[in-house]
């Protein structure tokens, strides 16, 4: 196998250096109407990737984008923002509320994902159930499935992301970035 250099890979060197204390909760465990995103990041093969690293940014419940930056240090300002690594089992967890949809469109959270083998950021969304947009309504059914939240029995929403392979998630690329 040859070695990999930064020029190859995004990682697994930024898992240790950007994760900090709290980056995945948005708003305080506990908090009224909060909601947990939560989720596993698998690999090509379906195998957990336990050194990934996911950034979430949102819109507040009224469907407001924060005009406030994110920040290492919560203040208890909603920000719409946070970072969270994925664990050895490869899941994550974000403590937030769920979004409202910007200017009467559909509620989403828009994920970005770093994760080892990679060559830039991958960019995806997550819709709450029953939203739906043009950008949704334009993709195959199989791939409209893959950007779908599923809520669970304990009101958490679930969003895996699958880098490759069957069930692989729709990544967005922006007109800036490299194909």
């Amino acid at each position: 196998m040859p070695e990999l250099t930064p020029g190859q890979t995004v990682g697994p060197f930024f898992h240790d250096a950007l994760p900090y204390a709290g980056g995945g909760e948005l708003v305080p465990p506990g908090t009224p109407d909060g909601v947990r995103l939560h989720g596993t990041v698998y690999d090509g093969a379906g195998d957990p990737v336990p050194d990934a690293l996911l950034e979430l940014r949102q819109a507040d419940a009224q469907g407001r984008v924060p005009r406030i930056e994110g920040s290492i240090r919560r203040t208890g300002a909603f920000t719409g923002w946070g970072r969270a690594a994925t664990d050895a089992d490869g899941r994550y967890t974000f403590t937030t509320i769920e979004p409202g949809g910007v200017a009467g469109g559909a509620s989403f959270f828009a994920l970005t994902v770093f994760a080892r083998g990679l060559l830039d950021r991958l960019f995806t969304r997550a819709y709450l159930p029953g939203e739906s947009d043009g950008f949704l309504a334009a993709l195959p059914e199989a791939e409209r499935d893959t950007l779908q939240v599923v809520r669970e029995d304990d009101g958490s929403v679930r969003f895996d992301v699958r880098l490759q392979g069957e069930g692989e998630t729709v990544f967005i690329q922006f007109p800036r970035q490299r194909g």
